[in-house]
């Protein structure tokens, strides 16, 4: 017989009072629960946690609700492109328009006294400092006050800092403010994963990544667009340069407020679905992963899950060495086409070509990697795309400028390409939802650690960044190898799993059922592991 030794159940609804009691009734509408607790109580304060009965209320509708495939294709169709679309806007807001813009133009070096490519650099690495120090405390905080008013806080404290850029002066005065927007952006994208994965099943998740991740690159072609108008924009006021940032803040500080009033937290607080429809959108999850926006894991205890589970390490190096490109390619696009010989104010045009080829890959990885619900393979063809252009670019920048332009689409596109695919396949590692939440933050926040020194390996303009092309190069290889390594390693654990629960007698089938309430833990023998 096969022993379950080290399973652990899922303890997360353990102290949740049963309010009410339908014994007797049937709850096939799936709002018998949540009609016994009337109207949902205004929270005391702005950090006030959400009321976990209401939470236990539609996990419990979600049981005994029954509905049909056409009401939960109604909640695919029509829900959550609408949360979706609510979330597109509101990380594309954040990122319409980087910093690499500016710096082609003189106007702007001249105002921060930026004399040298050491001192930009210096600049771009500050921002991940409080980016990595807050991640993981952020996206804690998220789940205890819920996503609306985390973005809020995130998307207003990262607006007003770049609102400032416009006014300010001074090296000092731009180190400063690049430091408050890492910290206004610290558990962002973690936080968004680990929102997304309330709304959509495990092999659903790669669609509602790829609305967002299409964002680095579809935004950058619209901040490559405006920016080729905006810096030839000169007032009394106003230089073209700052035209760009104050572009940049304002959608940002709009945004902020639509999300705080119209962005629900969680299935179970949407005003604009039904009861019944609460639960239904609770129900389909149930069937699959079972998350959990309260009980669980302490956020210390997911922390200590996390860094005790290797696969969070290989996720984590995966993570770290390919975001080496997506962090400098992110701020020098512009200034590595200026060096192909064009203008400053061409180069900002010449940006939005590489950024819609960029975006084409994302979305044609994700859409077949959705399809085969394969990442492994995928992952390691992005790798391999971006190390080609790193090595044409390493190799002949100084030979030929149309090989080096074409370079910078594979670099774009197969940098860019790797984030929904990395992060939605960490995402279904992990489990129950309190650890997810933690890992993937330990995931961005690791990495980013790496991202701090990543501006500093362009260090040689005098030889047109060759150097830091090649080093890009070797950290996406190194990505290729490590993602071979995990796929290889979840696919021997699905194998060791399956036969564990094979080598399992009936009645110990019985038991292991019996004994697991919840979410199926990612120790469990009857987790799946996406490879």
């Amino acid at each position: 017989m096969a022993s379950l030794k080290g399973f652990q159940a899922d303890p997360s609804m353990k102290g949740v009072e049963k309010s009410v009691d339908i014994s007797g009734h049937t709850n096939k509408e799936g709002t018998a629960y949540q009609s016994e607790l009337g109207p949902k109580p205004k929270r005391k304060h702005f950090f006030l946690s959400l009321d976990p009965a209401y939470a236990d209320a539609v996990r419990r509708d979600a049981e005994d609700v029954e509905f049909t495939a056409e009401e939960e294709k109604k909640i695919d169709n029509t829900v959550l492109p609408l949360v979706i679309c609510r979330c597109y806007f509101l990380i594309g807001s954040i990122l319409i328009i980087s910093s690499g813009n500016a710096h082609v133009i003189p106007a702007f070096n001249e105002n921060f006294g930026i004399t040298n490519n050491n001192k930009w650099t210096l600049a771009l690495s500050i921002f991940y400092v409080g980016y990595c120090l807050l991640e993981m405390p952020a996206n804690v905080l998220q789940r205890h006050i819920g996503a609306n008013r985390f973005f809020f806080l995130s998307l207003t404290f990262w607006g007003l800092a770049s609102l400032s850029v416009v006014y300010a002066k001074g090296y000092g005065g731009l180190l400063a403010l690049r430091a408050l927007m890492g910290i206004g952006e610290a558990g962002y994208y973690a936080g968004m994963i680990y929102y997304l994965s309330f709304w959509y099943k495990r092999y659903d998740l790669p669609n509602a990544l790829l609305s967002l991740c299409m964002t680095g690159t579809l935004p950058g072609a619209i901040g490559g667009l405006l920016a080729f108008g905006l810096v030839r924009t000169n007032t009394s006021l106003l230089q073209g340069w700052q035209f760009l940032f104050l572009i940049e803040a304002i959608p940002t500080l709009i945004m902020a407020v639509m999300i705080l009033f119209f962005l629900p937290s969680f299935p179970f607080s949407a005003t604009f679905l039904s009861p019944r429809e609460r639960a239904i959108a609770q129900a389909r999850l149930n069937r699959d992963h079972k998350p959990q926006s309260h009980g669980g894991m302490t956020g210390w205890a997911g922390f200590k899950a996390i860094i005790s589970d290797i696969n969070s390490w290989l996720f984590m190096v995966i993570y770290a060495s390919f975001n080496v490109g997506v962090a400098t390619i992110l701020y020098f696009l512009p200034t590595l086409i200026e060096n192909l010989g064009f203008s400053s104010i061409n180069a900002q045009g010449m940006t939005v070509a590489p950024y819609l080829v960029g975006w084409f890959m994302v979305f044609l990885q994700a859409w077949h990697s959705d399809r085969t619900r394969e990442r492994g393979w995928h992952i390691m063809a992005s790798c391999a795309i971006s190390f080609i252009g790193y090595i044409i670019l390493a190799t002949s920048v100084q030979k030929s400028v149309g090989a080096a332009y074409f370079a910078l689409f594979l670099v774009v596109g197969g940098n860019y390409s790797l984030f929904p695919l990395v992060m939605s396949w960490a995402a279904n590692a992990f489990s129950p939802t309190s650890k997810r939440g933690v890992g993937t933050a330990f995931i961005v926040s690791i990495s980013n650690c790496v991202s701090i020194a990543s501006p500093q390996i362009y260090f040689d303009p005098k030889d047109e960044f060759r150097k830091g092309h090649a080093i890009s190069a070797g950290c996406l290889f190194v990505s290729f190898l490590v993602t071979f390594t995990l796929r290889t390693r979840l696919s021997l654990l699905n194998k060791r799993n399956q036969q564990r629960m094979s080598a399992l007698s009936k009645d110990e089938k019985e038991r292991l059922e019996a004994q697991v309430e919840g979410e199926i833990w990612d120790n469990d023998p009857r987790y799946v592991f996406m490879t």
